[in-house]
């Protein structure tokens, strides 16, 4: 199994449009859909991009003069490792005490609730 490790907030907004975009990923596309809202420098998306191979994230090709970008990766599974990481460090694995902190904090709505318990109900039978 691969061993996951959290994403610093930069890479994982690349990360994010790795995953929204059908592969391979290039530079220009992170710059296009990205880059230029945070302002980055090509050199700066190219620097991110190099971590996140070396992370094990993404692999890389060289087609000519342009690197071309893979996902290692799924979105599926870093969410599952941040999820299940934030519920280990913040809620000691107790969905009840995430359902009661969101619900406490008025970011869950009594009809979240409902939808909820009917998937808990379908899950079961």
């Amino acid at each position: 199994m691969k061993t996951i490790k959290k994403l610093p907030d930069a890479e994982f907004d690349i990360m994010k449009v790795v995953w929204v975009n059908e592969p391979p990923i290039t530079t220009n596309t992170i710059m296009q859909q990205l880059g230029k809202e945070r302002e980055w420098k090509a050199q700066t998306v190219i620097s991110l991009m190099l971590r996140l191979v070396k992370r094990g994230f993404l692999r890389t090709e060289k087609k000519g003069k342009e690197r071309t970008y893979f996902p290692i990766i799924s979105r599926e599974e870093y969410l599952k490792f941040e999820t299940g990481d934030f519920m280990e460090r913040f809620h000691e694995n107790s969905f009840t005490s995430l359902v009661a902190t969101l619900y406490d904090g008025d970011k869950i709505k009594d009809s979240d609730l409902d939808r909820l318990e009917k998937w808990l109900k379908e899950r079961r039978d």
